[in-house]
């Protein structure tokens, strides 16, 4: 998608979800700007979104992910994002979230 990235991965228990984030960013930021032809510098934005996933339901967010293209044809992910948001009784600030 152009405006945001699903990762679905399983972190060893020593790893904060922030630093696994922010070696994402920083590694993947570095081989984008090394090695691909893009008018300007790649940055990632400053924040990002994490959730945790019951074993169960990995089969779900995979699909959901390899769908995502057909599925925010039909709502957009800010949409989505703050419905989840809502729905899960989170509390968020709307400046920080993508517009």
């Amino acid at each position: 998608m152009p405006d945001h990235v699903h990762l679905l991965a399983k972190l060893k228990a020593d790893l904060a979800v922030a630093e696994a984030v922010r070696l994402v960013k920083s590694n993947s930021s570095g081989w984008v700007n090394e090695n691909r032809k893009i008018r300007g510098r790649f940055e990632w934005q400053t924040g990002y979104f994490a959730v945790s996933v019951s074993e169960s339901r990995v089969d779900e967010v995979r699909r959901y992910i390899r769908t995502q293209k057909e599925h925010h044809a039909r709502i957009s992910f800010q949409d989505e994002l703050v419905r989840l948001l809502k729905k899960h009784r989170i509390a968020f600030d709307e400046k920080y979230l993508l517009g």
